[in-house]
């Protein structure tokens, strides 16, 4: 393949950010042949490289999910700008998807912090943008190269209630964590009103009628509804060792 084709999809020539205020987004490909997969490939191996450098930058960070849809007066947008502020202030920094709703509550918390308010964005033709507290951001053109890099960022995790993406990313996250692909790290649902309903249909349709996971699955994700609650649980987390 010619050097100049071959530099142009080089993730080691990506530019990570030097400076906290400096946004980083992924390399675009010449795709003179939008359907070629020898382009695609190339472009996915861009990502998966240029992300990991990426995140491999930061340590002790806690990640935040939740939907991009709540605005500042809801509850669960104020509860987690509060949490993701108590946990800058010990010394964490915060990571989520780098958009609006939940995602900028906890950017906002981490900037008012002072610590690293990071996004890890995907690139959507509506709803999603990076928002303006994010002071270390990546955009990422797929969502499953995403989602591996959000697995992959934090050494605990938290979901806010939320939409399908939401529960995509929580449901990847504990299966990794089932199947011991990833090490066990501390999970927090926050919102018994919103997760309650979801836990119960485990417990009761998945587990007792279908059985079709397992008691001690149970026990891989904490409930928390103030928080205190949560803070307590995130707060003790560990640095991973598989990654």
């Amino acid at each position: 393949m010619p050097k100049q084709i071959l530099k142009q999809i080089d993730p080691v020539a990506c530019k990570i950010p030097k400076s906290p205020d400096e946004k980083h987004t992924l390399p675009e490909a010449n795709l003179q042949s939008s359907d070629s997969i020898t382009w695609r490939i190339f472009r996915i191996m861009s990502e998966f490289v240029t992300g990991f450098q990426f995140i491999a930058q930061y340590e002790k960070t806690i990640s935040f999910f939740g939907s991009a849809r709540l605005d500042p007066e809801d509850r669960y947008y104020q509860d987690a700008q509060l949490l993701a502020r108590k946990l800058g202030n010990a010394g964490f920094n915060i990571t989520t998807g780098g958009g609006p709703g939940i995602m900028e509550a906890a950017n906002r918390g981490a900037h008012e912090a002072g610590v690293n308010s990071i996004g890890l964005n995907i690139q959507l033709p509506f709803e999603q943008r990076m928002n303006r507290f994010v002071t270390r951001g990546i955009g990422f053109h797929y969502f499953f190269t995403r989602k591996v890099m959000l697995s992959a960022a934090g050494q605990a995790y938290v979901f806010f209630p939320g939409g399908f993406g939401t529960l995509d990313e929580f449901s990847e996250i504990i299966t990794l964590i089932q199947t011991k692909k990833m090490e066990r790290i501390p999970i927090v649902l926050y919102g018994r009103d919103f997760w309650e309903p979801f836990i119960s249909f485990v417990a009761e349709t998945m587990l007792k009628k279908y059985r079709t996971v397992e008691p001690q699955d149970l026990k891989l994700f904490t409930l928390a509804d103030t928080v205190p609650e949560a803070f307590k649980v995130l707060a003790a987390s560990k640095p991973r060792k598989d990654f």
